[in-house]
């Protein structure tokens, strides 16, 4: 049993209320077993860190980044971000807000390779 942490479950509900659009969109497609029965959850912390959303059986992270991703800074922060994720055994799966609004059955798609351990 992972314990009880009341700092980490404030924030994650802090984040989960503050949800960007396409975080909320995604997890529409996420929620309740609705991809092939993969259990999701959204806003889980990992370490120092809390991931947009988990599988946590495929040790499986999603990441919703927006236009701020493409900064130098925020780019060097991701890379940090994703190395000490994958460090702990985590595969990360990064779709952008626009791929979310305009291409969800790609992203689907790519989430299912993902947890199926195909790589792209």
């Amino acid at each position: 049993m992972r314990g009880s942490q009341p700092w980490n479950t404030n924030r994650s509900r802090a984040l989960r209320a503050n949800a960007t659009s396409a975080e909320a969109r995604l997890w529409r497609e996420l929620r309740s077993g609705l991809l092939a029965g993969h259990k999701f959850v959204r806003q889980a912390p990992i370490g120092r860190y809390f991931v947009d959303f988990l599988c946590r059986e495929a040790y499986l992270v999603i990441e919703v980044d927006g236009a701020t991703h493409g900064e130098p800074a925020e780019r060097a922060r991701d890379a940090e971000r994703s190395a000490h994720l994958e460090s702990l055994g985590y595969r990360i799966f990064r779709a952008t807000n626009e791929d979310v609004f305009h291409n969800m059955s790609g992203v689907l798609a790519g989430i299912l390779r993902a947890l199926s351990g195909d790589h792209d």
